[in-house]
């Protein structure tokens, strides 16, 4: 049987997801009929929401259901924008990281490609963590004319943890909105939105054990962001269809359990990838811990391997019955130089000879073992394989 060591992709669906999906699934009704039938489905779907809304911090009315981190990236950053520029021809910078999931740095591109926007990056350290004094700088610089800041809460290929509250205050001085991709982050760290001055967080479902196809946009009350989908008005007319219960209640049931066992699997996690990041630096003097010194998520370690290539690695280590990964898996299978490590300053060679370990809930020292046995056979191959 394989080892997956590739908890940042996704993770396993917790019975508690599964069991309140197989409920719900039973209960027939349309959230928005008056019937009992619908008032029936309305209620969970309510339920579910003030579950979501517990677990990451927010009020009830703060949580659109959605299908998932893509979706809510793109309709944070575009509808906030949009908003923002109709109030404000002018208001039209967006701030944001080379560093971002492609859910993020694809929707800011296309706006500055199709929308006039003017996009620009904030600097980060060789580590990866932001740069805060040059983001002030350049927050101070374009003021009141910008119209988004988007940066991710935790890093979903390095593990890194920006800190957001010291973002937020910044971008507080000028009234700017502040997004977060929180994907990575939730149930991993603790995310509280209440206190984190964001207007806008993003949400996966399956990250956290729920199915595929479930998330959330946390926005606040406050904010107004242009809709991507008209009709009839559901989700606060930001999200207008017919709404999920099933994946809703599906999604709650898993967020309430990870944020439950968060303290504990945080403590578990830690233990079990510095045990990890030791032996490999054991067994391959010559690898490089991308992130270190940086504050990371307790679940993730990211190497860089030198003079390797990271699908001739990750083939070898699917061969030994181990999966991890390069980075995000939202690249349509096609893996190339990471641009996360590109925007650390990596070299193109050595953002293509990197290797992420993923921990989760059903990760144990044995997968750990299993890893570092399996490293230790194809790292020789590896380094063989690839071109001088």
């Amino acid at each position: 049987m394989s080892v997956f060591l590739d908890h940042a992709s996704t993770t396993a669906l917790r019975s508690c997801a599964k069991n309140a999906l197989s409920d719900a699934l039973e209960i027939l009704g349309n959230p928005s009929s008056v019937h009992s039938q619908g008032r029936a489905t309305r209620e969970l779907l309510e339920q579910s929401r003030d579950e979501v809304a517990k677990a990451c911090g927010a009020n009830r009315s703060e949580i659109i259901f959605n299908s998932g981190g893509t979706e809510g990236n793109n309709h944070a950053i575009k509808g906030i924008f949009w908003d923002r520029v109709a109030r404000d021809p002018e208001c039209k910078v967006i701030i944001s990281s080379r560093t971002e999931h492609h859910a993020v740095i694809d929707p800011v591109q296309w706006l500055g490609e199709n929308q006039n926007a003017e996009v620009v990056f904030v600097e980060h350290f060789a580590n990866g963590m932001i740069d805060m004094d040059s983001f002030k700088s350049l927050v101070s610089k374009h003021g009141h004319r910008v119209a988004l800041i988007s940066l991710m809460w935790v890093n979903n290929e390095t593990g890194v943890i920006s800190d957001i509250p010291a973002i937020t205050k910044i971008a507080a001085k000028f009234d700017i909105p502040v997004h977060s991709d929180a994907v990575a982050a939730f149930g991993h760290v603790l995310i509280d939105f209440r206190t984190s001055g964001l207007t806008a967080m993003t949400l996966s479902g399956h990250k956290v054990g729920a199915p595929i196809g479930v998330g959330a946009l946390v926005i606040a009350r406050s904010a107004k962001p242009i809709s991507l989908v008209h009709g009839g008005g559901q989700e606060r007319s930001l999200r207008s269809g017919t709404m999920n219960y099933p994946l809703a209640a599906s999604f709650a049931a898993a967020a309430k359990e990870a944020i439950a066992e968060l303290d504990h699997e945080v403590t578990r996690l830690g233990a079990l990838k510095d045990q990890l990041e030791a032996a490999v630096m054991e067994a391959v003097p010559s690898a490089i811990i991308t992130a270190q010194g940086a504050n990371r998520a307790a679940y993730n370690a990211h190497f860089v391997f030198p003079g390797t290539q990271s699908d001739a690695m990750l083939f070898l280590l699917d061969q030994k019955g181990v999966c991890v990964s390069a980075g995000s898996a939202c690249q349509a299978g096609v893996l190339g130089p990471s641009h996360v490590l590109l925007g650390m300053g990596f070299s193109h060679t050595e953002a293509s000879a990197c290797v992420r370990v993923t921990l989760g809930k059903t990760s144990t020292f044995q997968d750990v073992q299993r890893f570092l046995t399996a490293l230790e056979q194809v790292h020789p191959v590896a380094l063989e394989a690839t071109p001088a």
